[in-house]
């Protein structure tokens, strides 16, 4: 069973290539990752619309956003566990939490050059 679940947009092809990347370093199956897109989306508490707007991922029944749902991912693949649990760190989850905003508003053009390559 897993430990985490990650809601991911499949329309995304920088989402796509980033999950692909991160399955093949699940090598425990310890994530589900889970179309935002797709039926099973539904049971999530959280809107598609939320979802598609900032990266979520579920652990230990705990909902979580942004930086602390990539540090949640992060936990449970072990070659990456040293960053998410460094990420349980309030300041560390803080300057995360600042990288990703400043993601966010380069997603478009980063998902555009993704697509194109």
């Amino acid at each position: 069973m897993a430990e985490v679940t990650v809601w991911y947009d499949s329309t995304c092809p920088l989402c796509r290539r980033e999950i692909a990347f991160l399955r093949r370093l699940d090598r425990g199956d310890r994530i589900a990752f889970v179309d935002a897109h797709g039926p099973e989306a539904q049971s999530c508490p959280v809107s598609t619309e939320d979802l598609l707007a900032r990266f979520h991922a579920s652990e230990h029944g705990n909902i979580l956003s942004g930086a602390a749902a990539f540090a949640a991912m992060w936990r449970a693949i072990p070659l990456l566990r040293p960053l998410g649990e460094a990420a349980r760190i309030p300041f560390v989850l803080r300057l995360l939490e600042k990288a990703y905003l400043r993601f966010l508003k380069l997603r478009p053009r980063l998902q555009k050059w993704a697509g194109d390559n």
